[in-house]
């Protein structure tokens, strides 16, 4: 049973796009974490780090050190002699763990856990095949192997003899992992490999002619256009990567998360705006440039399109700053805090870093500034002038899903008409079954989806109800044995693909959505009838 609004599609080389780029961090974003700590563990024990510690950066004489206890191979000196050296740590999290992670995501994402396992398998081929971190390799071996086994298990789906499934499943994985990890071994690895060269190649040729900063010219319109995880993740992440395994550190990484460009962009609707877009731009500031959330500054650029040219000027400053001062950073910055920007920070790299980010916000709000005071008077003299309603719609559209982040800007700005337009849209939930788990889904399944099953938590808890479990989760991660689904109206269909049994609710605003009262009022009647 589903409680839906009608659900519009998009099409066109933008959504594909979109899509593409949402698959590709999708692989990426839940690995996260493993990127931060591989960080953290590089920019402190290896040779040049903060805490050089040979054992676990993986360096030194093993015997002069006198460690036993650790894991070493044979390296050779300037002079031919050959010595033990600790693996450590960083090495062996690169080469392995963070591809395989990978690996396994985006097989998850093609064909659950059989096409996780049989991802990782085809993987290791491409990684022993390659003298380079095959994140690329991961991002192809994975998804695809999934999808050739998805095909495989389709030719004897129902003809295999009661008893035999098991055999059968396991063996036919096997068989093709093995015969997947030989292909990806001697010719996958080597295109990959190619291709990341000729790509590592390109970027060290566009920072030694100092053309880098004319990315931005890119990256910061994609940004606003959500196209830039198709770049980020999928091109910038990778070589970041292998930058840092060789030079111990990379600027690709603060290309599209340096905060600067959207701080200066909201500092002067903070000064310069008109209407809610300068009441809420201070709150917005918070967000950004704290809370690491870029998109809510989208909105701004949107409602004054000439700003975007402020937000590449910006940028273009930041990525040229750091190409001066020969800067980056150790590991992604995800999401783009200056918190999480300084704590991945290189040692060497913190004035650059952190000048980057005053000199893209200064540059960033002087365009807007002149901007804005450039049609200040139209602006004043114009009754819906500042309000942001349309553009975070607009936002919103070219996102392809809600955001929470932009509903709190519009929570006290959208006109009662739309509101009402809203609950017009969609009908009451059904009382034909009990709810106990609930799933807020979304591409990623973070972020908005996150901030709105705390919303929806904090509401039941306040109501006091219990035994009713909140969670978050990513539509490509959805089974269907949940009780009530509550997505984006955009991404309702594909949610309701994964869990056909579940009930099914739409909103268009995750922070404020009327529809939570729904839902608690359900609740509550329910356990009173219980």
């Amino acid at each position: 049973m589903t409680t839906t609004s009608e659900t519009k599609t998009g099409g066109g080389a933008r959504v594909r796009v979109q899509r593409f780029g949402t698959f590709l961090s999708g692989m990426v974003m839940p690995n996260i974490p493993a990127f931060i700590a591989w960080g953290l563990i590089t920019s402190l024990f290896i040779a040049t780090g903060w805490l050089p510690n040979g054992i676990l950066g993986g360096f030194g004489n093993a015997d002069a050190i006198g460690w036993s206890g650790a894991a070493t191979a044979l390296a050779q000196a300037d002079d031919g002699t050959t010595f033990p050296q600790y693996l450590g740590l960083v090495g062996p999290m690169i080469t392995y763990l963070l591809p395989l992670l990978i690996a396994n995501t985006g097989g998850r994402m093609v064909y659950g856990a059989r096409g996780g396992v049989i991802g990782t398998i085809a993987t290791m081929g491409v990684i022993v095949g390659a003298n380079i971190p095959m994140f690329i390799g991961a991002m192809i071996m994975g998804p695809l192997a999934a999808y050739l086994l998805k095909q495989l298990d389709k030719l004897w789906a129902g003809k295999v003899k009661p008893g035999f499934e098991m055999l059968i499943d396991n063996f036919s994985s096997g068989i093709l992992g093995a015969l997947l990890a030989i292909a990806g071994f001697f010719g996958i690895a080597p295109v990959i490999q190619g291709l990341s060269k000729a790509l590592e190649t390109g970027v060290d040729w566009l920072i030694s002619v100092g053309l880098l900063p004319l990315a931005s010219i890119l990256v910061e319109p994609g940004k606003v256009l959500f196209l830039n995880n198709a770049i980020n993740h999928g091109v910038f992440t990778p070589l970041g990567v292998q930058q840092v395994a060789d030079q111990g550190k990379s600027i690709l990484f603060l290309i599209e998360a340096n905060p600067g460009p959207g701080l200066g962009i909201l500092l002067a609707f903070a000064i310069f705006g008109v209407g809610l877009a300068k009441a809420s731009a201070p709150g917005a500031v918070i967000i950004q440039f704290f809370g690491g959330i870029h998109e809510i500054y989208f909105p701004y650029v949107l409602s004054k399109p000439m700003t975007i040219l402020a937000a590449i000027a910006g940028g273009a400053t930041g990525v040229a700053v750091n190409v001066l001062f020969n800067s980056g950073l150790r590991a992604p910055a995800s999401p783009g805090s200056i918190i999480a920007v300084l704590l991945q920070t290189a040692p060497d790299s913190y004035v650059g870093v952190i000048l980057s980010v005053i000199a893209a916000a200064a540059v960033s709000f002087l365009v807007t500034a002149v901007i804005l005071r450039a049609s200040r008077k139209r602006d004043l003299e114009n009754e819906n002038a500042g309000d942001l309603s349309a553009a975070i719609a607009k936002t919103q559209a070219n996102k392809g899903k809600e955001s929470s982040v932009l509903g709190t800007l519009s929570a006290e700005g959208v006109p009662a008409r739309d509101a009402e337009a809203v609950a017009e849209q969609t009908s009451l939930l059904t009382d034909e079954r009990p709810i106990a788990n609930i799933v807020f889904a979304c591409d990623a399944g973070m972020g908005s989806s996150a901030m709105g099953a705390s919303v929806l938590r904090n509401k039941i808890k306040k109501a006091g109800i219990e035994g009713v479990t909140v969670v978050n989760k990513a539509i490509a991660n959805l089974d269907d044995d949940v009780d009530l689904v509550i997505t984006q109206r955009e991404l309702t269909p594909r949610a309701q693909e994964r869990t056909p049994s579940a009930e099914h609710v739409s909103v268009d605003n995750f922070m404020n959505s009327p529809r939570y009262d729904e839902v608690v009022e359900k609740l509550k009647n329910q356990h009173a009838a219980s």
